[in-house]
């Protein structure tokens, strides 16, 4: 298994990098045209990262299924 396959610790705010930095940014330099520009790109994020979450939860209780049915196997 590649590292990068295993699931990770919590993350602190400094481990989730950007997003944490983001929070805290001002956003007092930012005209109307950048603010929408930035939301979207954000969305766009938010739904790839929602996508990536649904994905890893179907696998994971796929591995549990799989693991939970026993030696036995299935019923067929």
């Amino acid at each position: 298994m590649d590292d990068d396959d295993r699931p990770r610790r919590h993350s602190s705010g400094h481990e989730l990098g950007l997003a944490s930095q983001l929070a805290s940014e001002s956003l007092e330099r930012y005209s109307l045209d950048e603010l929408d520009e930035r939301i979207s790109l954000l969305q766009t994020e938010i739904q790839r990262i929602e996508a990536h979450r649904t994905a890893s939860a179907r696998h994971m209780l796929a591995a549990q299924a799989l693991f939970s049915s026993g030696p036995s196997g299935s019923s067929s």
